[in-house]
């Protein structure tokens, strides 16, 4: 039977401690000296363990039964709960090895790293609405595989695997940091590889044949639209950047006499700073440019910002490639970067001078160190071959 309050004050010690059971594990332990202890029974694993709550009257029955529920919820997810005093000692320590805390850490320690604003922001984006709802006042060793994995399969349910893969790859990141930090023992998402449905690779679209890529130069010089997108569109073919990186070319990065553009790391994907040699077509183009723009920061700005303080868009470009009649599963801006690599590999030129072009990550740590001018001669040499080349494949179209 259920106690009540009148039961509860008008029992007396009898020289031997006992019970007075409630409900749900709840009882209340009336020592010989007359304490009278509120304490819970529960199993975890088949085990049994017993947690107390507090001395009564200082905690009343409907604060034991409510504190008893409060524990329930922990109990029926595996998690062993604690007394307010050991709560109360180790509540610091708690806030310090959330899930939530640490990631915004590791967050943090990118940002030192100079990593991608805008890729920090999207990855803190993912994980406010993905993952800490339901893990992010966790404590790290608390968050088991099969906890992570549903989680994850959230995400999965929606269909947009490339995320759930994503989301995960970005909680490792975090456990990992978690144990190199002394914060968690193990990652649990190491166990789950191969749980998720796997993601077909996908590419950008590009041209790659050169009776293709005649008529789509040719298409790009004819653009009837905004001269700084015709141009925009002619130099990514001729310098087959990211683009992105085009889109922020400022041009004080820009030497023009000495045909160089010059990136900083900070705008970099592989966080490395990159030198573009300009063709003479390229250089031909940009002076056109600067005629138009180079009374503001960026070369290639936003129609909105007549002072040129801010880039265009990232979708400027491949919207005049569908004006232009090129779909999506045709031709994007980032094809640009495909198209050239296929032409010049296909021509005998170095594998390190294209790579190093296209500023890709070298595997090799080592080889990795090497100066980002290094094969720049044979690179100048490439660019304006590239250059001529495609001034052939546009002559040459009807």
């Amino acid at each position: 039977m259920a106690l009540n309050d009148v039961t509860i004050r008008n029992v007396k010690p009898n020289g031997r401690a006992f019970k007075l059971k409630d409900s749900d594990g709840l009882f209340l332990d009336v020592r010989p000296s007359g304490k009278k202890i509120w304490r819970v029974r529960y199993w975890i694993k088949q085990k049994e363990n017993t947690l107390t709550l507090g001395e009564y009257p200082a905690v009343s029955l409907k604060d034991a039964r409510v504190m008893r529920d409060e524990a329930r919820k922990l109990i029926v997810v595996g998690i062993r709960p604690e007394s307010p005093k050991q709560a109360n000692s180790s509540t610091q320590e708690q806030l310090q090895n959330t899930f939530a805390n640490i990631a915004q850490e590791w967050l943090e320690q990118r940002r030192r790293e100079q990593r991608s604003e805008k890729t920090l922001s999207g990855v803190q984006s993912r994980l406010r609405r993905l993952v800490l709802p339901f893990i992010g006042n966790m404590e790290m060793d608390q968050i088991q595989a099969p906890t992570l994995l549903q989680v994850i399969k959230r995400i999965e349910a929606k269909g947009t695997l490339e995320t759930a893969h994503r989301v995960l790859n970005i909680c490792g990141q975090i456990f990992r940091y978690a144990i190199v930090t002394g914060r968690a023992v193990r990652d649990p998402s190491s166990d789950l590889k191969g749980a998720l449905l796997s993601v077909k690779s996908k590419h950008f679209s590009t041209i790659t044949t050169p009776k293709e890529i005649g008529p789509l130069l040719k298409a790009c010089d004819g653009y009837q639209g905004s001269e700084v997108v015709r141009i925009g569109l002619l130099v990514s073919a001729l310098t087959f950047v990211r683009p992105g990186e085009l889109r922020q070319m400022e041009w004080p990065e820009v030497d023009l006499d000495a045909a160089e553009w010059r990136i900083s790391e900070d705008k970099m994907k592989m966080r490395r700073p990159h030198i573009v040699p300009l063709s003479t077509q390229a250089v031909e183009l940009l002076r056109q440019l600067f005629k138009i723009t180079g009374h503001g920061r960026y070369a290639f700005p936003s129609y909105r910002t007549p002072a040129g303080d801010r880039p265009m868009s990232d979708n400027t470009l491949n919207a005049a490639l569908r004006r232009l009649g090129y779909g999506k599963e045709e031709m994007t801006a980032h094809g640009f970067r495909a198209m050239a690599s296929t032409i010049l590999y296909e021509n005998g030129w170095p594998g390190d001078a294209i790579e190093r072009q296209l500023a890709h990550m070298e595997k090799n740590a080592i080889k990795a160190a090497y100066n980002h001018a290094e094969h720049l001669d044979k690179r100048r040499q490439m660019m304006q071959w590239l250059a001529d080349h495609l001034d052939g494949l546009k002559g040459n179209s009807r």
